[in-house]
C-alpha cells in the first residue's frame, strides 16, 4: 500500500483536539498507510516564511510551516477569504479583487511545493485539500512530482459564468488539471467545473467521462460527499445527556420545546435570513406561541473583517426586535449565543432539540446536518428543517427542504416539525440514519483514495 501524504491548510498536530469529522477521517486513513501531514503551522512569525516544524505519532510524520504576518495576511486573510471563499459561495458582490493578494497567493503556495516536494516519494499517494491550495498541484508537477496526486474541494463549485468574472481565472483553474483527480462534495458541483472547463477553460469532456485539458492530459472529476464518524457521534451525544451543561438547557426550557442553530458566524449560513423566518414564524403559527424556544449558536469567525463584524451586528439587532415583540415575562423565544462550545456538548445540546435548523444560503455540505440527525434519541427523535442550498440536502431528503430565502417556507416547515407525529418522525429519522451509518467518513476516504489510486 503506497504512502498517503495529505496537505491541507491546518494540520491537527498531535495533542490538538480533533473536533471536526474531516480530522477525524484524515488520521484514520493516516493511521491505515502511514504517510506525512503537511500545511500551516497557524503561526504568523516575523521572519522570512518556511521554516518547518516536524513531530511524530507511530507512523504518521507531522510537518508544519510557519507564515509571516504578510504572507498569511496576503495569502490567507487575503485572497482565500476575502476573494475565493465569497467566489466560491456565489456572493461576486463580496469578492476583493485585490492583485496583490493575488500574487501573494500564488506565492505562498509555491513555497507549500517548494517545501513539500523533497519530502515526497515516486510511489506516494498525495492529497490535497480545498481552496486555499487550488494551484499545489500544478506547482508540484513544475518540480518533477510524477505520483498520483488528488485534490477535494470541500466548499460549492460555483456556475461558470461565476467563475470566469474573476480576473486570471484561468490561471487559477487550469491548475486543477494537473490533479489526476478531482473531487466535489456533490454531483452538481462536478458538473459545474466540467461546464466551466467546455465553457472557458480550452478542455473538454470524453465520452468515457474523463476530461481532457487543452494539453491533451487526462484527468478525472468525481462526487464524494464527506460523510461523519456516525456512531461516534450517535455514541457521543447519548453519553452527553449527563453533562451539566446540557442538564441546564433542558431545565431552562421548563418543558418546551428546543429548535436549535449552530453555524460559524459567516454571511455563506443565512442566519438573518434563518431569524427573520423564525420571526415569521411566531407571526404565522399564533397557536404555537410559547411553545418552542430556539436558540442559536454562532461562534465569532474573523471577527477583524468589516462584513463579519456588520453581520453580528445586524443578527443583535434582529434578535432584539424578535424578542421585544414575542417575548413573555416567562419566555425568551430566541436566544442567540456567541460563545464556544466543546463538540461533546453541542451533541448533547442537538439530541436536546425537536427541531434542527440548517439553513445556508451555500454550503458544500454542511455536516452540522448530518451531526445532528446522528445525536438523536431512536425512541424520540426531532426533525431536521434542512436548506435546499446545503449539499446534504442531496443525501438527507428525508430533512424537511426548504429555500432559505423563503421566509414563510421556512416558517411553516419550523411549524410543521415541531408538530409531527412520533411515527413520522422515526420514518425519516431511521432512513436519514440508516444513510449516515453507510456514507460515514471512512467511507468518503476510502472513496476518493480508491478513485485515485485507479486513476
Amino acid at each position: 500500500m503506497s504512502r498517503l501524504v495529505v496537505v491541507s491548510n491546518r494540520v491537527a498536530v498531535p495533542g490538538e483536539q480533533r473536533a471536526g469529522g474531516l480530522a477525524v477521517g484524515l488520521q484514520a486513513a493516516l493511521e491505515e498507510r502511514g504517510g506525512v501531514w503537511f500545511g500551516w503551522s497557524g503561526k504568523s512569525v516575523r521572519d522570512e516564511s518556511g521554516a518547518l516544524h516536524e513531530q511524530r505519532d507511530g507512523d504518521i510524520q507531522f510537518v508544519t510551516m510557519d507564515l509571516n504576518k504578510r504572507d498569511v495576511d496576503g495569502y490567507y486573510n487575503g485572497f482565500a477569504n476575502r476573494t475565493l471563499w465569497p467566489l466560491l459561495h456565489f456572493r461576486l458582490d463580496l469578492v476583493d479583487y485585490d492583485r496583490g493578494t493575488r500574487e501573494t497567493y500564488h506565492r505562498v503556495n509555491a513555497l507549500f511545493a517548494d517545501k513539500l516536494a523533497p519530502l515526497l516519494r515516486e510511489d506516494d499517494i498525495v492529497w490535497i485539500h480545498d481552496y486555499h491550495l487550488i494551484p499545489l498541484g500544478a506547482l508540484l508537477r513544475e518540480r518533477g512530482i510524477g505520483c498520483r496526486i488528488g485534490f477535494f474541494l470541500h466548499v460549492p463549485m460555483p456556475s461558470a459564468d461565476l467563475l470566469q468574472a474573476m480576473p486570471d481565472h484561468l490561471r487559477l483553474l487550469s491548475s486543477l488539471y494537473a490533479y489526476d483527480l478531482v473531487g466535489f462534495q456533490t454531483q452538481r458541483d462536478t458538473d459545474r467545473f466540467q461546464t466551466y472547463l467546455r465553457l472557458f477553460g480550452g478542455g473538454r469532456v470524453l465520452p468515457d467521462g474523463r476530461l481532457q485539458a487543452p494539453d491533451g492530459r487526462h484527468f478525472r472529476a468525481a462526487t464524494f460527499p464527506i460523510g461523519i464518524d456516525t456512531a461516534r457521534i450517535a455514541a457521543q451525544a447519548k453519553a452527553a445527556a449527563n453533562k451539566s451543561a446540557v442538564k441546564d438547557l433542558r431545565a431552562s426550557l421548563r418543558d418546551r420545546q428546543l429548535a436549535i442553530g449552530v453555524d460559524r458566524l459567516d454571511y455563506s449560513k443565512g442566519l438573518p435570513e434563518r431569524f427573520q423566518g423564525f420571526e415569521r414564524y411566531l407571526d404565522r403559527h399564533p397557536d404555537q406561541h410559547g411553545s418552542l424556544t430556539y436558540l442559536q449558536i454562532a461562534p465569532v469567525s474573523r471577527g477583524d473583517v468589516t462584513e463579519y463584524r456588520q453581520l453580528r451586528t445586524q443578527l443583535e439587532q434582529i434578535a432584539g426586535h424578535i424578542n421585544g415583540g414575542h417575548a413573555a415575562p416567562d419566555w425568551t423565544p430566541l436566544r442567540y449565543v456567541n460563545q464556544n462550545f466543546s463538540h461533546a456538548t453541542l451533541t448533547g445540546f442537538y439530541r436536546a432539540a425537536a427541531v434542527g435548523l440548517v439553513t445556508p444560503l451555500r454550503d458544500g455540505m454542511n455536516l452540522v446536518a448530518k451531526e445532528y440527525v446522528a445525536s438523536q434519541d431512536p425512541d424520540n427523535p426531532g426533525v431536521l428543517v434542512l436548506s435546499l442550498l446545503a449539499g446534504a440536502a442531496d443525501e438527507l431528503k428525508q430533512a424537511l427542504l426548504v429555500n432559505p430565502h423563503d421566509l414563510d417556507g421556512v416558517a411553516d416547515a419550523i411549524a410543521t416539525a415541531s408538530t409531527m407525529s412520533l411515527k413520522r418522525r422515526q420514518e425519516r429519522w431511521h432512513a436519514m440514519m440508516e444513510h449516515l451509518h453507510r456514507f460515514d467518513i471512512n467511507h468518503w476516504r476510502r472513496s476518493f483514495l480508491g478513485t485515485l489510486e485507479s486513476a
